[in-house]
């Protein structure tokens, strides 16, 4: 990473994202000491470009770095893919896919940028290829004792550490694609535990895939009462079912005429990628 990108994040950067991390979960690509941003890459060139990785803990940390295969399910899961069941856009989007380096350490409050650019083939059909970046933390051999030990039937010691990790999809685009979205079916249901759940449909068709935010409001307010952040609808999906849990006030505040629109994410401009006007019972 150049100098004047180091200081940058160090100064700037480095704070903003450790306090979104405690304010905003959410969005932000987070995990034990490691944050990531950003939190989701788009190729659609010949140029690269890069990710930053940055240490907040207390201590020195290595992270490895690679590459996975995932496929959205109409609840909006990623279900994870081998690379023995990978078709062939998948395999492709792996093929295409270079970065470096392959592992990093890093000191408390460092940051280190991973550079990331597609080699997509000449003869490769126009469309859209993704796989999912994994940045996963190396645990440092630690000597086990009482305290984090584990005793098997057999008297042999274990000693259990989880792994921590990030994920971030990275997303190439070859040729001029379009996708169009519409919101369908949104109403209020009973989720676990009795609370209020809004849930809707999203209805994809095209090349691409959409992603954006969700804003309901209401009638004759420009705030929105309700906001989610990062919804994704990957290529391979013509439909996805969003469920987001509401609050008691959230859920009143719906009931009667509203409007939801889908957009873009404001940092990508906010344009509208679909709405509908309804009446929630």
């Amino acid at each position: 990473m150049t100098s004047r990108l180091a200081r940058f994040v160090t100064r700037t950067l480095l704070p903003v994202l450790a306090t979104a991390a405690m304010f905003m979960p959410g969005p932000l690509a987070a995990q034990g000491d490691l944050l990531v941003a950003p939190t989701r890459v788009i190729l659609d060139g010949s140029r690269g470009t890069e990710v930053i990785l940055s240490n907040i803990g207390q201590q020195e940390a290595t992270y490895r770095i690679g590459l996975e295969l995932r496929r959205m399910t109409k609840e909006g899961k990623l279900e994870d893919v081998s690379r023995e069941e990978a078709n062939e856009i998948e395999q492709a989007a792996l093929g295409m896919i270079r970065y470096a380096p392959r592992r990093i350490k890093l000191a408390p409050g460092q940051p280190q940028a991973v550079r990331i650019s597609a080699r997509p083939g000449a003869e490769l059909p126009d469309g859209e290829y993704r796989v999912h970046m994994s940045f996963k933390a190396i645990p440092q051999a630690r000597p086990v004792t009482a305290e984090n030990a584990t005793t098997t039937a057999g008297g042999i010691s274990i000693q259990l550490i989880p792994i921590y990790g990030v994920t971030i999809p990275v997303i190439v685009r070859k040729g001029r694609l379009e996708a169009i979205a519409a919101i369908q079916n949104p109403q209020i249901t009973a989720g676990p535990g009795g609370q209020d759940v809004l849930t809707l449909d999203l209805a994809r068709k095209g090349e691409s895939s959409t992603y954006g935010e969700i804003r309901v409001m209401k009638q004759g307010q420009d705030e929105p009462i309700y906001l989610a952040r990062g919804v994704a609808v990957y290529s391979e999906l013509s439909e996805r079912t969003v469920r987001m849990g509401l609050n008691a006030e959230q859920a009143a505040a719906m009931r009667g005429p509203v409007r939801i629109e889908y957009r873009q994410m404001p940092e990508k401009g906010g344009d509208l990628i679909a709405a509908v006007d309804t009446v929630i019972g």
